[in-house]
């Protein structure tokens, strides 16, 4: 804001001539500016997916990883895999076991620092992340992959990109062929780029979209598309990518969150394009709406199990429990957390747009006092906010059909696919992924949903 505002207009597009200042930061950073120093050159019959150049130097290593995806003009694969590069890019850099005492203050346990953020610590001129503040006290609203990112790649916390690393790698032992689409992709061609899909698959944590994002996915589930969600907090924060700068993004962190700063008063609006940050739930679109299920609490201590609900015997959704029994503790194991419940999971909600046909299929609910319910839906009353005294702390496994022939499959929890290859992959949460994925892929369509009253 310019000196100019008075509180009177809060998008700055209705009034420019009140925000006629600029916020200049000692630590910003779009582009290196690096000449190219080594080149390389794919080879055009190179499958779509994930790889990295490993990059060593005496006994260090770093890996700067890259994405190929198939042929511009055809899929190669039924499955497509959407890498969250808008999410890793809202995470590049940041300086959270650091500088915020993450595990003291979230774990309650002793900082554990690796190295790529002890590095980063010792050198803030590679920028910061979305979820850290300038040194001026202000919050970082723009992120940039055009500079050395050092948490995105193998070998770092199990978080993001070291995370989804676990469902490329079950998806290879699986024999599950599947082409790797990015964040970037969808934004720039939008329900085009989905419909050459059977079905679409996310990782675990594809929290931020762009409206042109957002829009191409509701597209594709009312054409008959299917969604497999393996993840938790996903379609939360709303961004902005830059018309003509290439690998920018912006967040404004506005009104209410789970966030590491706040937005100032009359920045709400993205500076990019106008439009309204913050929630997509305060943009008229809870995450409900677009997988079934939305962020409802986080704890990081540990993960737990789900239980399956009378729902898993409707014979709608009873394929994805082929193999597993009905007393069996789903998920009661993992590398993340311990379990495939947890870390932040989400719920299911009619009221904020989860489809009244939807079913309920397993549920985990044993989560305890370090498990906080988001802040976007306290109110003045603040003695329910854990998971030892809160019901809406749960995490819901959910399933429904989509028009067209399709369906959405939601797992609910980060923790998910940390537990896929437990005991070599022969366990239930593999089975049910497994037997999701399978169905999905049959070109035979599911029924059609029945009409919300």
């Amino acid at each position: 804001c310019g000196a100019s505002w008075d509180g009177s207009e809060h998008r700055w597009v209705h009034k420019p001539h009140h925000y006629a200042a600029i916020h200049f930061h000692d630590d910003d950073l779009y582009d290196c500016g690096w000449e190219v120093d080594a080149s390389l050159a794919l080879p055009d019959d190179l499958p779509s997916g994930i790889y990295a150049a490993k990059l060593t130097q005496g006994p260090h290593e770093s890996y700067a990883p890259f994405f190929v995806r198939p042929p511009r003009d055809r899929a190669t694969a039924p499955l497509a895999l959407l890498i969250s590069t808008a999410s890793y890019s809202a995470y590049a850099n940041w300086h959270t076991a650091t500088e915020w005492d993450f595990m003291e203050l979230i774990l309650g346990g002793f900082t554990v620092v690796d190295p790529a953020a002890r590095y980063l610590h010792e050198h803030p001129e590679l920028g910061a992340s979305m979820y850290d503040s300038h040194t001026d006290g202000s919050g970082v609203c723009y992120s940039s992959r055009l500079r050395p990112v050092i948490n995105m790649q193998p070998k770092t916390w199990l978080w993001q990109f070291s995370a989804d690393t676990h469902l490329t790698a079950w998806l290879a032992d699986r024999g599950l062929p599947y082409d790797v689409i990015t964040d970037e992709d969808l934004h720039e061609e939008g329900v085009t780029l989905l419909e050459r899909y059977r079905c679409v698959m996310t990782g675990t944590h594809p929290e931020y979209y762009t409206q042109a994002m957002l829009d191409a996915v509701q597209a594709y589930k009312q054409r008959g598309g299917r969604l497999v969600y393996t993840g938790a907090n996903g379609f939360y924060w709303k961004v902005a990518a830059h018309p003509d700068l290439p690998g920018v993004l912006e967040v404004r962190r506005a009104e209410d969150g789970m966030r590491g700063w706040l937005a100032e008063p009359g920045e709400y609006y993205h500076s990019f394009t106008g439009e309204l940050g913050g929630l997509w739930r305060r943009n008229g679109v809870a995450p409900q709406a677009v997988a079934g299920t939305g962020f409802t609490a986080q704890g990081f201590d540990h993960a737990t199990y789900y239980r399956r609900r009378p729902e898993s015997e409707d014979p709608r959704a009873a394929f994805l429990f082929e193999g597993v029994g009905r007393d069996e503790r789903i998920g009661d194991f993992g590398v993340v957390g311990g379990g495939a419940a947890g870390w932040e999971i989400d719920r299911a909600d009619a009221a904020l747009g989860t489809p009244r046909h939807a079913l309920v299929v397993a549920r985990a609910d044993t989560f305890g006092a370090s498990y906080h319910w988001v802040t976007e839906e306290s109110t003045h009353t603040h003695s329910a906010v854990n998971g030892d005294t809160n019901p809406l702390v749960r995490c819901d496994m959910v399933f429904f059909e989509t028009p067209g022939g399709g369906a959405v499959f939601s797992t609910s929890s980060i923790c998910w696919c940390g537990a896929l290859h437990h005991n070599g992959g022969d366990n239930n949460v593999s089975r049910i992924t497994e037997n999701a994925l399978r169905r999905f892929l049959d070109p035979t369509p599911f029924p059609e949903p029945p009409t919300d009253p």
